[in-house]
């Protein structure tokens, strides 16, 4: 992603919320009432628009946004997304709307904004009801998009859609009453895309049959929230002898799949949830169950599920962490009692290029802890109950020496107490 072309309006005092502005009819009007709202709450308004760059007008409705919110007196900044349509096969929809998600993430997160206002209205909200319909989705994905959520990749952030109660209708007529101007996607004219294909074909039918369809089915995916809700607090309590941190213990699982595989569905599918990942396909459950059933105690057994994957570790099903990361150097406080390496020593090793990275060979030692022998990594990370897919972070050489090992400690001996020190730390990306 790159950015950006920020406003240079000093900050003000009061709470900081942006409106992810992509220059389309819904957006404006949500910034307008979110503008004319600003003199009575005191709240800093910026702007984000994500440029997807997949179509040539995608300049011209950057600049119409900047405008705008120049208009507005606001802050603007942007990000451009790289999406090679042409090149990379499956849904461009869906790799274009969490890169953007992603992008606003990183745009909150650098503005300090914990609240971000999307434009998704009635209309919306019934075309995913929709085309989580015609997937043969559960309650989950039939009670479509909640008013307001956490985001999974920034739990500080909080999304928010106040206009799912209006419909475009509505929202059209508010744009010419105040005379505001928007810009029209040609794209959302392509019904080879299915969102579009419902938007032109179905609803339409759907209201020549019933005037008030998209009204009622908004409705009833709010109904199917609420029992979804429901769903979750009875999968908790199914799942107090199962549900661990974020493992899942399988035996627990099978003996109540055996009693009861509604329930168990349940619990398996509320875990899916927390852990951020998509509701499988009722086949994939299914296979899912036989696997279960046939493995062994102490085999290993993964899967891959919303490209990440699932694995069985010491009988408790687990999705595998990120393995990219970087070590940082810390520096601790003189006053600090933690131990850590001595300062000079590693800013000698630094310039003589002698702190490396290398991978894992198998035959490694370290000490960790003072009066005990050292102890191949292998011991290490059985004794730390560390998975697999957790044991492939390079490993930090001084001097040819191997002094950090992520997840398991520092080499002790070369620890102090005293004088300047850093503290090497493995951050994952």
């Amino acid at each position: 992603m790159a950015s950006s072309r920020k406003s240079q309006q000093s900050p003000k005092p009061g709470k900081r919320i942006a409106v992810a502005l992509s220059g389309g009819l819904d957006s404006v009007v949500l910034l307008d009432t979110v503008c004319k709202a600003q003199a009575k709450s005191q709240n800093q308004i910026y702007a984000f628009h994500i440029h997807h760059g997949l179509q040539k007008p995608a300049d011209d409705w950057l600049i119409f946004c900047e405008k705008l919110t120049k208009k507005y007196k606001i802050h603007f900044d942007f990000r451009l997304l790289h999406l090679d349509s042409a090149n990379e096969q499956g849904n461009i929809e869906a790799r274009a709307r969490e890169g953007r998600y992603e992008a606003l993430a990183d745009l909150c997160e650098e503005y300090g904004i914990e609240d971000l206002l999307l434009a998704h209205h009635q209309n919306d909200q019934v075309e995913t009801v929709l085309l989580q319909l015609l997937r043969g989705s559960g309650v989950a994905g039939l009670s479509g998009m909640p008013t307001r959520r956490r985001l999974s990749s920034n739990q500080h952030l909080t999304l928010w859609r106040p206009l799912l109660n209006q419909s475009r209708q509505e929202l059209e007529a508010y744009a010419k009453e105040h005379k505001l101007k928007w810009i029209e996607d040609p794209s959302n004219q392509n019904t080879k895309y299915r969102r579009n294909a419902i938007r032109k074909k179905i609803i339409p039918a759907l209201e020549s049959i019933q005037p008030e369809a998209l009204a009622n089915m908004a409705r009833s995916a709010e109904l199917l929230g609420e029992a979804q809700a429901l769903l979750n607090r009875l999968a908790q309590q199914d799942g107090k002898n199962i549900l661990n941190q974020d493992q899942l213990k399988v035996a627990p699982l099978l003996a109540l799949a055996k009693d009861d595989l509604p329930a168990a569905n349940n619990v398996l599918r509320y875990w899916l949830q927390t852990q951020q990942l998509a509701m499988p396909s009722q086949e994939r459950l299914q296979s899912w169950w036989r696997d279960l059933t046939k493995v062994k105690a102490d085999a290993k057994l993964e899967w891959l599920h919303d490209e990440r994957k699932i694995c069985l570790w010491r009988g408790a099903l687990q999705v595998a962490g990120a393995e990219e990361g970087q070590w940082v150097l810390k520096s601790l406080p003189a006053n600090s009692k933690q131990l850590g390496l001595p300062a000079d020593w590693v800013k000698t090793a630094q310039g003589n290029n002698q702190i490396t990275l290398r991978e894992r060979l198998g035959s490694e030692k370290i000490q960790i802890k003072p009066k005990t022998p050292r102890k191949t990594l292998k011991n290490l990370y059985q004794e730390a109950d560390i998975p697999p897919w957790e044991r492939q972070s390079p490993l930090l050489y001084i001097n040819d020496e191997l002094i950090a090992v992520a997840g398991i400690g520092l080499s002790y001996p070369h620890l102090t107490s005293a004088g300047k020190r850093v503290l090497p730390i493995w951050t994952k990306a």
